[in-house]
């Protein structure tokens, strides 16, 4: 059933490494998923520009001339020649390649008749310093004639720190408070529109310096502007959302992002309500592993973090007994993924690193196909049940035959080879069959199953003793009638109820909770195929004559085969009346 499962989840886009995952799935309580292209499109845009003290729509290129503008001229070189995307020429359209973040800004100086091509002629890069989640700063060295110019870009908070000077109304000013609480300003308001904020600064060097260059090139830059760029919710995931709240399940946003931006994006996922919800990276920092175990439950989304944060909140969620599914898809994600119930790594920009300390990966690399995920884990664990409870209930039914029989020294109801073919053809075909069965529709208003429960609960037990016992005495009852005509006969019909009723008693196991008329006859076809075949091979048994022979059974008059298809038929009704009256499960069973 597991097995099944996992060609199932590559329908779904889930690619399942370890087999264990597939239960795991199920069980999950908490699900933590990166902000960009898992819970959004990953399809950036610049929407908005600030510089030189004011902000400027970047929607509109008409209203945007760089020829003119030489600090927005300044602005949009930085953006473009910091920058690792590149533009590729297929079929006379331009196209950009690399991570989005920065394909957007490429992008936006092609609107403006800003080729980077053209620009990488220009300014050759010399030097970098490449980006790095602990600083969240890139810098480029470009040579310019005899000299050098430095461009940075990066978050803003990271950027502001290390800019002394600022480019306003064409000339280098000192950076004074006044104007650092501006762009701050800025940055809150364009991060509280749910745009991802980049800052740019550059300076002009004399030579290339030696030693540690990151000190040197990323100090007293000259702050330049902000660009403001949009990464919209992925439309299936407020759906995805929803869903994981209605099963019982906590979703939590973990980005690198702007503590507001991710806010916004959150609230409107669905993920936060409050903006306590929210923590930082530096707060994180600040928390002790215990002072995070005792809070973590608070929080919902964890903005500007770092990589290593992951392990601390998954290590925090476990020791409240949580089962934890984290995503991520760089190198520095893999101790989280290993360390999480179940990692998940992103199928297309995840690092080979990432999808081997994984379990499961995501060829969508979409938070909906998580929740999905999920979905399928409960149901395969469901269907686990439904074999193991219909096994053990029909070979329950089987053995109180036997007994009673001895106990009140009744001729042989069953003969060996009635025993062998009822757990060869009859058992095994159904069985298989419920290991596909569709998932109930309310399978995820249910909450997470307690991994540390048991298969043989209460319920379980109690469910399938009843039903043993049902089967158990409708063949005794069959081999009474039959007694009344011959030894033969009794057997021959207790035989044939013993079968036919533990195919009947397969559509039972279809739900625990609800009517097989609710849940539908016909929706898992492969059990009605599995019915049908070795209910006919049963017949055969029975009324061929070569078959017959071998297994020493009697024909049946008329009068016989209709109590036996009355017998074998009361098992739906019993355990529809055991339903009706909620008697099937107790109050606290999760499936």
């Amino acid at each position: 059933v597991l097995a099944i499962g996992v060609q199932r989840m590559i329908e779904r886009n889930a690619i399942i490494r370890k087999l264990p995952a597939v239960e795991t799935l199920g069980s999950a309580t908490i699900i933590c998923s990166d902000k960009t292209g898992t819970l959004t499109q990953n399809k950036m845009t610049v929407e908005k520009l600030f510089y030189n003290g004011g902000f400027v729509d970047a929607r509109d290129p008409q209203k945007l001339d760089p020829e003119k503008d030489k600090h927005l001229q300044i602005l949009i070189t930085s953006g473009i020649l910091c920058n690792d995307s590149q533009v590729n020429e297929v079929d006379g359209e331009k196209k950009t390649i690399g991570d989005p973040t920065e394909t957007a800004l490429v992008d936006l100086g092609l609107r403006l008749n800003m080729d980077k091509r053209d620009l990488d002629s220009q300014a050759q890069r010399v030097d970098e310093v490449p980006f790095d989640s602990d600083r969240k700063l890139m810098t480029t060295v470009h040579k310019y004639g005899e000299a050098y110019r430095v461009y940075t870009k990066g978050a803003p908070d990271a950027l502001l720190e290390r800019c002394t000077r600022v480019l306003a109304d064409g000339i280098i000013k000192e950076m004074d408070s006044d104007m650092r609480l501006l762009i701050q300003n800025a940055n809150d308001a364009m991060a509280k529109d749910a745009l991802r904020v980049l800052a740019a600064a550059y300076k002009d060097v004399k030579s290339i310096p030696d030693g540690d260059k990151q000190n040197a090139l990323e100090n007293d830059l000259i702050f330049v502007g902000l660009f403001g760029m949009i990464d919209p919710p992925r439309p299936e995931a407020r759906d995805a959302v929803k869903l994981c709240k209605r099963a019982g399940i906590k979703p939590i946003m973990i980005t690198g992002d702007h503590r507001v931006t991710a806010v916004a994006i959150a609230r409107d996922l669905g993920i936060l309500e409050r903006e306590e919800e929210a923590i930082t990276g530096a707060q994180l920092e600040d928390m002790s592993d215990e002072e995070l175990k005792q809070r973590v439950k608070q929080f919902s989304v964890y903005a500007r973090v770092s990589p290593e944060h992951k392990v601390r909140i998954v290590k925090a969620w476990q020791e409240w007994g949580q089962i934890v599914a984290m995503t991520g898809d760089g190198v520095n994600d893999a101790p989280a993924l290993k360390r999480a119930d179940i990692g998940a790594a992103m199928g297309i920009v995840g690092t080979d690193v990432a999808k081997e300390a994984a379990d499961m990966v995501l060829t969508d690399d979409n938070f909906a196909t998580i929740v999905a995920a999920v979905e399928e884990g409960r149901r395969i664990f469901a269907n686990i049940l439904k074999a193991i409870q219909f096994l053990l209930s029909c070979n329950i039914g089987e053995i109180f035959v036997l007994l009673v029989a001895t106990l009140l020294n009744w001729p042989e109801v069953l003969l060996p080879i009635h025993i062998l073919w009822v757990n060869l053809v009859t058992d095994s075909l159904p069985a298989l069959a419920l290991g596909v069965d569709p998932a109930e529709k309310d399978i995820m208003d249910r909450k997470p199953r307690d991994p540390n429960s048991r298969v043989f609960d209460s319920g379980m037990v109690r469910r399938i003793l009843y039903q043993g016992i049902m089967v158990g005495g409708l063949t005794l009852a069959a081999f009474r009638i039959g007694l009344r005509t011959s030894l033969q006969v009794g057997e021959t019909m207790a035989f044939a109820v013993l079968a036919l009723s533990q195919l009947v008693h397969s559509l039972n196991m279809r739900s625990n909770r609800h009517s097989i008329f609710k849940v539908g006859l016909g929706s898992n076809p492969q059990l009605i195929g599995a019915i049908c075949l070795s209910g006919l091979l049963q017949i055969a048994v029975v009324t061929v004559p070569f078959l017959s022979g071998i297994f020493k059974v009697a024909p049946l008059a008329a009068e016989h085969w209709l109590e036996v298809a009355l017998l074998s038929l009361a098992p739906l009704a019993i355990v529809e009346i055991v339903k009706l009256l909620g008697l099937n499960t107790s109050k606290d069973e999760d499936i």
